[in-house]
């Protein structure tokens, strides 16, 4: 077995407001192998995209800082590096697809300048090169006539064009980490399935390790190796992505998968969804933050923060997990 390619050790982020220091990222911690598949996913506003921006040393400043914790790639301690360093290995090391291409994309420079550009910093190649080492990138992702499509401006192209020239810049210099932010948003779902199928792909020619952050659970299901599910800024299960789907433990993960729709499904007045809503990082509840949401929550979920614990092949933070609680019915009794 390889070792870790990145470790992440107890990180914590913290972002100034009008409300106060709030905790958008709380003592989260997981490894990743070069080669697999890491899904960091949950609702909006749980703290998946402030991870992958802290990793890559691109927190919003000065509100956003980590303030503890661990972050190293391939040994390297990245939360001491300094800016300058950090740019040395943002596009060479480690590379990121952001959210909306529509933005991540400078729109006053052509796809291939971006692209070239980022090839020129880090393989020192010449003007000629790059343009060629970018055409075989725009190539690989399934950009047709690419010889072409380098000289278009990213409004000139669809939004699946549009991720696709995300990617191509983002593996350009074949990194060993991609973080990948929602990387299929806003894309039909035939454009989505096909964008999942090229990262996969350029990922096993690669070799590269990658974190896919999302709310899909179907895209978590199709591409991840192993899980890590999030609320309110925190970890509260992490566990092989079969496990994870075969046999939930907190009570979260059960809610978002019960979501998930089932083609063979009867037919439903109304989609299921997880009631409530994420809460406030400036109005925390005390104890466990999922119990207002949660139908199993009693006096100790309100009063007491759960432990992540091992639990089988996962790692859940809930005092009443799935299939071991006796509420659940047909659970074994806990000792």
């Amino acid at each position: 077995m390889s070792e870790a390619l990145l470790e992440v050790d107890h990180l914590s982020v913290d972002f100034s407001t009008d409300a106060g220091r709030v905790r958008p990222v709380d003592d989260v911690s997981f490894s990743i192998r070069p080669g697999r598949t890491l899904g960091i996913v949950g609702e909006s506003g749980c703290g998946k995209s402030i991870t992958g921006l802290a990793l890559m040393g691109l927190l919003p400043q000065p509100a956003g800082c980590v303030v503890s914790g661990s972050v190293r790639l391939a040994g390297a301690e990245l939360t001491a590096m300094t800016e300058r360093e950090l740019r040395g290995l943002r596009g060479a090391e480690m590379a990121m697809i952001f959210q909306d291409p529509t933005t991540a994309l400078n729109p006053v420079y052509t796809v291939g300048a971006q692209i070239t550009a980022v090839l020129r910093r880090h393989e020192r190649l010449s003007r000629r090169s790059a343009r060629k080492s970018a055409i075989d990138m725009l190539a690989q992702v399934g950009i047709p006539a690419p010889d072409r499509r380098i000289d278009d401006y990213p409004h000139a192209l669809s939004g699946g064009m549009r991720q696709r020239a995300m990617i191509a810049m983002a593996l350009a210099c074949r990194p060993k980490l991609l973080i990948a932010d929602e990387p299929t948003t806003a894309l039909d779902v035939t454009t989505q399935a096909e964008v999942l199928r090229q990262i996969k792909r350029l990922q096993q020619e690669l070799g590269t390790a990658v974190i896919l952050i999302t709310h899909n659970m179907g895209v978590v299901a199709e591409t991840c190796d192993e899980a890590l599910v999030m609320y309110c800024g925190q970890m509260i299960e992490q566990a092989p992505t079969g496990s994870l789907f075969e046999a939930p433990r907190h009570r979260y993960t059960q809610a978002l998968i019960a979501t998930i729709p089932r083609i063979r499904q009867k037919k439903l007045d109304r989609l299921p969804v997880v009631p409530g809503k994420v809460p406030d990082l400036a109005e925390l509840p005390p104890g466990c933050r999922f119990a207002p949401r949660c139908t199993f929550a009693d006096e100790i979920c309100s009063t007491a923060q759960p432990a992540l614990e091992s639990m089988g092949s996962s790692r859940a933070a809930c005092f009443h997990p799935a299939g071991v609680d006796p509420a659940d019915g047909n659970a074994p009794p806990q000792t």
